[in-house]
C-alpha cells in the first residue's frame, strides 16, 4: 500500500542524507530569507532600545552590572554608553553599536540618532524586500537619496564663522541644544555658556584632554564653575612644605624616589653583623642624598613627581625650600608638562637641557570638604579646567558625559563652522527633497528612495512621541509647513507645536548632522546585503 504522507529522513543538523556538509561540527549557517531577517530582526531590536532615550522629552536607562562585574550602576540617556554596555551575540547588532561607538569618538552627539535612523531605514527596507524588491536595488536607492539628503543639508546650512559674535551666539545654542536632552538640561545655559567658553580657548584645537572635568560630589549642579586661568590637580602637597609659590620654576619627574628603605629586588643579603645591614642601609640613603642633590641644583622650586616620595628625599627637598607634590599618576603628569611647558624628566645629570615648567602661582584651594592645587597663570593659555558639582556619583558621571559631549560638537563646529536648524526640520526637508528627486528616477530605484524619506520621517515622529505628544497630528502639519517653504519650522517639545527652530535657537552641527546621515546610510547597506550568514563552530577545550 502507499503511503499517505511522504516522510524524509534529514540529519540532526538539517542537512539531507547524501548531502556534503563542508563546515565542521559544531558550525552553522542561515541562508537568504531566515540571514536577512535574523539581520534586521537584531539590528531593529537595538534600535528600540535607544529609541525611547532620542530628543528632549527622551528617557534615562539604568545599566546594571551582573554579578561579579567589577563596573559600576549608571544612569544615562546616552547612546553610545547604553549600547557599550549591552552584551550581544546578533551580528547585526553589533555593527549598530560600532557605529554609534564611531559616531561618539568622531563628532560627540548624536550617537542614539545614528542608530534609530539605521534602524528606521532597515524597517522600511524590509517593507520592501516583502514586495520581493532586490536588496541590491534598494540599495541602488538608498546612494541616490543620501546623496540627495547631503545637497540639501549643504544648502540649508548657515555659516557666521566671518562674525564672531554671531558665531558665538550659534555656539551657544548649539550647546544647549545638544545639553537639553541630557541631565544638564535645567541648567543648560550655565553649562552652554561654560563650555563655550572652555573651547574657545583651544582657539581651534580639537584637543579636549587640555579641558580638564573634575568631579566633587557635594552641592547641586548649578555649584559648577570653570576656572578659565588655572589648572588643577587631585592631589595634596607635602605635609610639612610650603603651601603656596609664586613664580614657580616646576621639575617634572617620573623616578622612584623610595629607596631610603633597604629594597634590593629579589636578592638575598646574607651578613654577620647588623654593623653590615646598617652600612648597605648607608650606601642606599647615600645614593638617594646624591640624587637629591642633582634634583635641587636644577634649580627648581616646586618638584611634582610620578611616583611616591618617601620620608628623607622629601624633607631633604622642603628643607631646601622646595614645594613637593607626589603621585601625581601619568595623567596628572603628562597633563603638566603640556600645561605648564616643561619636560617630564627620569635621570637628573643634564640640568642644563631640562626645560622647567612655569607658573604664576601654586596653591591649595578647597572645593566642598576637598583639597586640590591650583596652577595659575601657566604659560599654555589654551588649558582650563571645570568643576562638576553634584548630588552623588551618578549625577556626576552623567553631567560629565553630557558636558563631553558638549565640549566635542562645540571642538567639531570651530573648525566645521556651518549650523542647521534642529527639531526635526533637516530631516523633514531632507525626506521632502528625497521624494521630490524621486519623481524623476525611472524604476524601481524611486521606491525605495521614498522609503529612505519615510525612515528619515521617523526621527521627528519618535521624538514627538517620546514627548508624549499627537506625533502623527505634528508631522502631518509639519509636511504641510516644508512644502510651503518654511523649511526652519520643527517641533517645540516644550509647547507640543510647531515653530521656527531659528527663533527658539534650536541649532545643531553640520558636521554632527551629515555624520550620522552618512553613518547610518552606510550601515544599513551593508546590512541590507546580507545573505547569508556563517558561524564558526565553537573552540573546543582540551581536557
Amino acid at each position: 500500500p502507499r503511503a499517505t504522507s511522504r516522510t524524509v529522513a534529514m540529519f540532526q543538523d538539517g542537512s539531507m542524507p547524501g548531502s556534503v556538509n563542508v563546515l565542521e561540527q559544531g558550525a552553522g549557517q542561515a541562508r537568504g530569507e531566515h540571514a536577512r531577517m535574523s539581520t534586521i530582526i537584531g539590528a531593529l531590536a537595538i534600535a528600540d532600545v535607544v529609541k525611547t532615550s532620542l530628543g528632549p522629552k527622551g528617557m534615562d536607562k539604568i545599566l546594571q552590572p551582573g554579578p561579579g562585574s567589577t563596573s559600576k550602576l549608571s544612569v544615562t540617556n546616552d547612546g553610545a554608553t547604553i549600547l557599550k554596555s549591552i552584551l550581544v551575540d546578533n551580528p547585526a547588532a553589533k555593527v549598530l553599536i560600532d557605529i554609534s561607538k564611531t559616531q561618539d569618538e568622531e563628532v560627540g552627539d548624536g550617537t542614539t540618532s545614528v542608530c534609530v535612523l539605521a534602524g528606521e531605514l532597515l524597517r522600511q527596507a524590509e517593507k520592501l524586500m516583502e514586495q520581493q524588491l532586490h536588496p541590491q536595488l534598494i540599495v541602488a536607492g538608498f546612494r541616490k537619496a543620501a546623496d540627495v539628503a547631503r545637497a540639501k543639508l549643504e544648502s540649508m546650512s548657515l555659516d557666521h564663522s566671518a562674525d564672531p559674535v554671531k558665531f558665538r551666539s550659534d555656539l551657544l545654542r548649539i550647546a544647549e541644544t545638544t545639553l537639553s536632552s541630557k541631565v544638564l538640561s535645567q541648567d543648560k545655559h550655565h553649562f552652554a555658556e561654560m563650555a563655550v567658553d572652555a573651547v574657545m580657548k583651544l582657539k581651534g584645537s580639537t584637543h579636549l584632554e587640555q579641558i580638564q572635568l573634575i568631579k566633587k560630589a557635594g552641592g547641586t549642579l548649578r555649584d559648577s564653575y570653570l576656572d578659565p586661568d588655572g589648572y588643577l590637580l587631585d592631589k595634596k602637597m607635602a605635609a610639612d612644605g610650603p603651601k603656596r609659590m609664586v613664580n614657580a620654576k616646576i621639575l617634572l619627574a617620573n623616578t622612584p624616589m623610595d629607596q631610603d628603605k633597604i629594597k634590593l629586588y629579589g636578592t638575598k643579603v646574607k651578613t654577620d653583623s647588623m654593623a653590615k645591614v646598617a652600612e648597605i642601609e648607608a650606601a642606599e640613603r647615600a645614593k638617594m642624598n646624591a640624587k637629591v642633590d642633582k634634583i635641587i641644583a636644577h634649580g627648581c622650586n616646586v618638584f611634582i613627581n610620578r611616583q611616591l616620595v618617601y620620608n628623607l628625599p622629601e624633607q631633604r627637598l622642603v628643607d631646601a625650600g622646595i614645594m613637593v607634590i607626589e603621585h601625581a599618576d601619568f595623567d596628572g603628569i603628562a597633563q603638566l608638562a603640556h600645561v605648564t611647558r616643561g619636560d617630564i624628566v627620569s635621570t637628573f645629570d643634564t640640568p642644563e637641557l631640562v626645560t622647567l615648567g612655569h607658573a604664576l602661582t601654586i596653591e591649595e584651594i578647597m572645593i566642598g570638604e576637598d583639597k586640590l592645587i591650583r596652577f595659575g597663570g601657566c604659560p599654555n593659555a589654551e588649558a582650563c579646567s571645570i568643576v562638576l558639582r553634584g548630588a552623588n556619583e551618578h549625577i556626576l558621571d552623567e553631567a560629565e558625559r553630557s558636558l563631553h559631549d558638549a565640549l566635542c560638537v562645540l571642538s567639531q563646529t570651530v573648525v566645521h563652522t556651518k549650523v542647521l536648524p534642529g527639531g526635526g526640520a533637516c530631516e523633514m526637508s531632507m525626506a521632502n527633497a528625497i521624494e521630490e528627486a524621486a519623481l524623476s528616477v525611472p524604476g524601481k530605484q524611486a521606491l525605495a528612495m521614498e522609503a529612505f524619506a519615510r525612515g528619515l520621517r521617523g526621527l521627528p515622529e519618535i521624538i514627538a512621541t517620546n514627548g508624549g505628544h499627537d506625533a502623527a497630528d505634528l508631522i502631518a502639519k509639519l509636511r504641510v509647513k516644508h512644502h510651503a517653504g518654511e523649511t526652519n519650522w520643527g517641533l517645540d517639545m516644550e509647547k507640543g507645536d510647531l515653530a521656527d527652530m531659528y527663533e527658539l535657537g534650536i541649532m545643531e552641527s553640520f558636521k554632527v548632522k551629515l555624520h550620522v546621515l552618512l553613518s547610518a546610510a552606510e550601515a544599513a547597506e551593508m546590512l541590507l546585503r546580507v545573505d547569508n550568514i556563517v558561524q564558526c563552530a565553537p573552540r573546543q577545550r582540551d581536557h
